[in-house]
């Protein structure tokens, strides 16, 4: 069986830390796979915010949709540990780009890579957007 693999980008342009929550735990007493996705979803909306952009707008009813995630687990995290997550912007085209992370604890161990794929879109219509040039320009 053909396995997961993330590439990751030479440098990152973004950094948060988040801590692992004891909500965060499966049964195994580790970060479970649905915590991990959340976790990248509020790094997701740090990173978008840093660009001077967020996921949905209210006001225009614009945003962005999620259309793939890949994740290759690497290791386990557990209550207590602090997630610095590396995100970057890679591979911009008309309609959006995709978001790279690379996860590791606070001791530099690494627990995950993972990458989504963003389109623009426009949640009145229904329909894809073109990436506004503003934000493709500060993507690169």
């Amino acid at each position: 069986m053909a396995r997961v693999k993330v590439s990751l980008p030479a440098s990152f342009s973004f950094a948060v830390a988040i801590p692992v929550r004891i909500t965060d735990l499966n049964y195994g007493a580790h970060l479970g796979n649905d915590a991990l996705l959340s976790i990248l979803h509020e790094a997701r909306v740090q990173f978008l915010a840093s660009l001077g952009t967020t996921e949905f707008d209210t006001a225009n009813q614009q945003g962005f949709i999620m259309v793939d995630v890949a994740i290759e687990y690497k290791g386990e995290a557990f209550h207590g540990d602090v997630l610095h997550i590396s995100l970057a912007a890679n591979d911009p085209n008309k309609y959006g780009f995709d978001i790279v992370y690379h996860v590791k604890n606070q001791v530099g161990k690494e627990i995950a890579r993972a990458k989504t794929g963003m389109l623009c879109f426009d949640y009145a219509t229904r329909k894809l957007r073109a990436l506004p040039p503003e934000l493709a320009a500060s993507l690169n």
